[in-house]
């Protein structure tokens, strides 16, 4: 006769019927998906016309890209990934927050992008710590609406990589082109307008022409459509903080002349020193009112 020394709670050892039923919905829902997937499938052609029918709008081609401090050119943003995913259809994406440990400041989210008609899956599981990035220092994250909202972000980035994992590459790099044509192209006003418009935008956040003049080392009277569409990327950014002032439009340097003072005198090398007779390091000799040897007070 055999004695278990530690017997499972009987609650614990069959699942409540609130659970089985939810876990048999989950499976029903999975699999209806997938059965509509397979009976109504997506038609590519209307898929590719209704993209760049959306992508000609303005609306969605300002919110299309993205730029980040120190990652260079703009990058194609959660709000067209998403789009994108609806046009094309039988497409499901999401993202799972698993765990939350206060105690050691970490959470692990899942996200993923299943096409159900093709039963392609990318997806990714990140360790996301309770802090955020205040200039080069981690600050900890201790309120429970920044913790949720930091973990929703680092997950619309990550949902974003999968849903652009799951679509066509050829699809998405059109959508793309179209969007920055409708960029640079406008809502139809003159181009020295927008340029106009634009520099007000700029002069609001603390912003000058000579910084941008910088930044595309190019005069205000040569700035082209494309350069005002990329500047409009980075404002936005700027505004939805993803960057800021300082990264994008770095402050000038200021030497000493340009201040007024005088230039450091650079201290004598020994090789000087010794061509002119003189000792390195000098040495202190005695003041001037001092005794000589042998003299006497």
């Amino acid at each position: 006769m055999t004695t278990d020394l530690n017997p499972m709670p009987a609650a614990l050892a069959r699942p409540t019927q609130t659970t089985a039923v939810e876990q048999a919905r989950a499976v029903a829902e999975v699999l209806a998906a997938v059965q509509v997937a397979q009976q109504c499938p997506r038609d590519i052609r209307r898929a590719w016309a209704d993209m760049q029918a959306a992508c000609s709008r303005l609306s969605l081609a300002e919110r299309a890209f993205y730029t980040v401090k120190n990652r260079g050119t703009s990058r194609p943003s959660i709000h067209l990934a998403r789009e994108l995913a609806r046009i094309w259809g039988n497409l499901d994406y999401g993202v799972h927050e698993l765990s939350r440990d206060d105690e050691r400041g970490m959470s692990e989210v899942r996200t993923f992008a299943w096409d159900q008609q093709t039963n392609v899956r990318p997806s990714r599981t990140l360790q996301v710590p309770h802090q955020r990035m205040v200039g080069r220092e981690r600050k900890p994250l201790t309120d429970l609406g920044d913790v949720y909202l930091n973990n929703q972000n680092i997950g619309a980035r990550a949902v974003r990589e999968c849903i652009f994992s799951a679509l066509p590459a050829d699809f998405v790099a059109e959508a793309q082109d179209i969007c920055r044509q409708t960029i640079e192209r406008g809502d139809g006003k003159p181009l020295v307008e927008r340029i106009a418009n634009l520099v007000q935008a700029f002069a609001g956040i603390g912003i000058k022409v000579p910084q941008i003049e910088k930044r595309l080392d190019r005069k205000r009277g040569q700035w082209t459509a494309a350069d005002v569409a990329d500047l409009g990327v980075v404002y936005r950014s700027i505004q939805q903080g993803e960057t800021t002032v300082g990264d994008e439009f770095p402050p000038e340097l200021v030497t000493v002349a340009e201040l007024g003072g005088p230039a450091p005198r650079p201290a004598p090398s020994p090789d000087h020193a010794s061509a002119e007779g003189g000792d390195w390091p000098p040495v202190a000799g005695p003041p001037a009112d001092a005794p000589g040897e042998g003299s006497v007070r």
